[in-house]
């Protein structure tokens, strides 16, 4: 049968509807034939990455073998970084789609080669294996670099292990990269060249701790200098020299002495190996100042320095790099008045000074530049003698008195009842204020406690001996109601004298009482000139004359004052003391009211 059909076909002349219902192969032999076809042929299936053999090349396509019924076209445009694919050669392809509407097998090498780049990134970021990216260009905050196929984000701060500012300079090189992150939703991964040498860095940092010892110098480069002082690098690690430990002088930036990449010896202070934190110095590779200081450097020695340091307290005078010696507030002047260090003082001035006291073993000494000059006390007795008159400036006042300098260094007090023969002083602000001259006599010299007792009332006699003869008791003399002191009326006598009232004494023979302000007869009942104190009354002016006034002397009568009395209304005026203490007391208020028109 088979053989008939054989010679029909070949005739040519073929009736296909006779040929209906013949069995050209049993089922054994068509399910032999059809199960030795299909293992020929691969198995593949939508989204697959498989290999392929290049069969054939054209302008425009790719021809590849895939094991599959039918072969495969890519476009050519897709093998454009396979310059040198030729036919034979065997690549990955990506199956976009078994069969299209015309029933070709269309594939892809571009998808293939991103998924196997995808699968590239996540494995490096997964094993922490070095991959190589191509810098493209540069973005916000970094650089794009393309790793298999796809766009990564180099960061700038992951460029380098310090800071970076030129970008351009890596656009179109290629870089060692390690993946930090992935985000597989979107495909996207951000890469870091300096995880990288951060690695080589440790490598190179573990073995340079496990040499490390304390005392060890090492050769470093200043990699970056700031206000607390500078990090070196050791050669893959990092030590810090704080600004106390460059020099044994006072510095005040370590840009006074060091400068970037400036290469230097430094010695290892101290390291902590779990923290990888390493102190070093570079003042310690010198010896210590203090320990080359001459000998001939003591106490009453003249020295020269700079100021290095102003503190309210004093200064810091430096006298070598790494010696210094505080000049104490007390010890900058010879004047009375406190020196503010931050206004007399200026950093980097010249100044000599004396050493006052000196510590070697602890590097400390005091200095003193006003015993650089003599010191006034030395010869006060001979300028400031006791009973002698003198001009000095008001620098202080106080409740009891008022402080004057005569010179600087020698100053003196005026006591409070040392301003006046006749008037109660409440405050030397009524007599002088400060910054103002005043005229004083020498009462006492006190060495020990360096000041002088002053007076100003001094510089006139005494007027009490002669007021004395010119208010005896029982005189009468106009006055003025002034003011109230301790319950009591003070009263404005002549000569400026002010006396003492008694508020019952006030009362006016009509009932009434003497006002302040207004003036009236007063008489006088007492002189105390040890008190310096006058007790006077109105009502003793008017009350009977045969009533012998109280506070009058023992032996007192009527006739006595009334004869005080007349006697005083007609020659008080004549009297040669009077006269003189008159012209005496009528100057000084001139004087004083010249003084203040002139303010």
């Amino acid at each position: 049968m088979a053989k008939d059909v054989k010679s029909t076909l070949e005739a040519g002349d073929v009736n296909w509807t006779e040929l209906e219902g013949i069995d050209i192969y049993s089922e054994k032999e068509r399910s032999d034939l059809s199960e030795l076809y299909s293992s020929t042929l691969n198995i593949i299936e939508k989204n697959q990455v498989i290999e392929g053999i290049v069969v054939a090349m054209t302008d425009k396509d790719v021809v590849l073998n895939i094991g599959f019924k039918s072969d495969g076209l890519v476009s050519l445009n897709e093998f454009r970084e396979d310059k040198d694919l030729k036919v034979g050669d065997t690549v990955e392809v990506y199956v976009i789609d078994e069969e299209d509407k015309k029933g070709q097998l269309v594939l892809s090498r571009r998808n293939a080669k991103l998924i196997r780049g995808w699968e590239n990134i996540v494995d490096s970021y997964n094993n922490d294996t070095v991959i190589e990216g191509h810098i493209i260009c540069k973005t916000k905050g970094g650089l794009v670099a393309e790793v298999f196929g796809y766009e990564c984000f180099l960061p700038g701060s992951q460029i380098d292990v310090k800071p970076i500012i030129d970008y351009d300079y890596y656009v179109g090189k290629n870089m060692e990269l390690k993946v930090v992150k992935i985000n597989e939703a979107i495909k996207n991964a951000v890469v870091s060249h300096k995880a990288l040498i951060e690695s080589e860095l440790e490598t190179q940092r573990q073995e340079i701790i496990a040499k490390m010892e304390k005392g060890q110098v090492l050769e470093g480069v200043v990699k970056n200098i700031t206000d607390f002082g500078a990090f070196i690098d050791l050669g893959g690690l990092d030590g810090l020299l704080y600004l106390s430990d460059i020099s044994w002088g006072r510095i005040n930036h370590p840009t006074e002495v060091l400068e970037l990449n400036q290469k230097l010896n430094v010695v290892v202070l101290d390291f902590d190996d779990n923290k990888k934190r390493i102190s070093l110095g570079l003042k310690q590779l010198e010896k210590h100042p203090w320990d080359a200081l001459d000998e001939k450097v003591e106490i009453g020695s003249k020295v020269e320095g700079k100021i290095v340091n102003i503190e309210d307290y004093g200064a810091f005078l430096e006298i070598t790099p790494g010696v210094e010696g505080l000049v104490h507030v007390s010890e900058i002047s010879w004047g009375l008045q406190p020196v503010n260090p931050k206004n007399f003082f200026n950093l980097n001035d010249s100044y000599e000074a004396v050493i006052v006291t000196i510590d070697r073993e602890e590097r400390k000494m005091s200095l003193s530049i006003k015993q650089t000059s003599q010191d006034p006390w030395d010869k006060v007795e001979e300028k400031y003698m006791e009973e002698t008159k003198h001009a000095g400036k008001v620098i202080n006042l106080t409740p009891y008195g008022a402080f004057l300098e005569l010179e600087e260094g020698i100053g003196g007090l005026v006591h409070v009842s040392d301003f006046s023969w006749t008037k109660k002083i409440g405050h030397p602000s009524e007599m002088c204020k400060v910054g103002e001259d005043l005229e004083v006599v020498v009462l006492k010299i006190d060495r020990e406690n360096r000041r002088l007792s002053l007076g100003h009332k001094q510089l006139e006699e005494n007027p009490w001996d002669t007021f004395v003869d010119v208010f005896p008791v029982g005189s009468i003399h106009q006055g003025t109601y002034v003011r109230n002191e301790d319950k009591d009326a003070v009263i404005a006598m002549p000569y400026g004298l002010d006396a003492i009232c008694f508020k019952r004494n006030l009362k006016k023979k009509e009932g009434n009482a003497v006002e302040i302000d207004e003036t009236a007869d007063f008489m006088i009942l007492e002189v105390d000139k040890d008190r310096k104190r006058i007790l006077v009354s109105h009502v003793k002016t008017w009350e009977s004359p045969d009533v012998a006034p109280k506070g009058s002397k023992k032996g007192g009568s009527a006739t006595a004052y009334k004869t005080a009395s007349s006697a005083d209304k007609s020659t008080l005026g004549d009297l040669a003391a009077l006269s003189e203490l008159k012209e005496k007391m009528e100057a000084k208020p001139k004087k004083a009211a010249s003084k203040k028109k002139g303010e």
